[in-house]
């Protein structure tokens, strides 16, 4: 395991081989797994899961109730949120869960909505606005984004 010293990690769950860079925020409760990257300026909440061997590239905020399964690639400054409705100081019971499968990957400037899984294999295109779920070995793109593109 590989921290930055000018890095915020408070989580004691950071899987061997995982490197955590530069003013990068890990809350209490986070759970990563082993061989990760973790780049500049991120921040991962409690309540979140991150399997093994996932890049998460710079300007990427993971919040409570994500679920990031093994071998996925998280594109700069993605966006993923976890309230439908959000309003200041009004919080609901239980965040949406977002859930990204094995082996998907989120293009830059991406924004996922909460309550969506990401299905296995799965490539979100740059920019897109994810508003439903994406099946497994799919590309999809746009706003809001379609599926373009069956994978093999």
């Amino acid at each position: 395991m590989n921290i930055h010293s000018l890095s915020d990690v408070q989580s004691d769950s950071i899987g061997v081989g995982t490197k955590v860079w530069q003013f990068v925020v890990i809350l209490q409760g986070a759970k990563i797994g082993e061989n990760c990257n973790i780049c500049a300026n991120s921040l991962i909440e409690n309540d979140v899961i991150i399997g093994n061997n996932v890049t998460i590239k710079s300007g990427v905020y993971i919040w409570d109730g994500t679920i990031v399964e093994d071998n996925v690639f998280i594109g700069p400054c993605a966006t993923l949120t976890n309230d439908k409705y959000p309003r200041s100081k009004v919080y609901p019971d239980k965040f949406q869960t977002i859930t990204i499968k094995r082996n998907a990957s989120i293009g830059a400037n991406s924004t996922i909505l909460p309550g969506i899984t990401i299905g296995e294999n799965s490539i979100v295109g740059a920019g897109s606005v994810v508003t439903k779920n994406v099946p497994a070995n799919v590309v999809v793109a746009g706003n809001p984004a379609k599926i373009i593109k069956h994978l093999d």
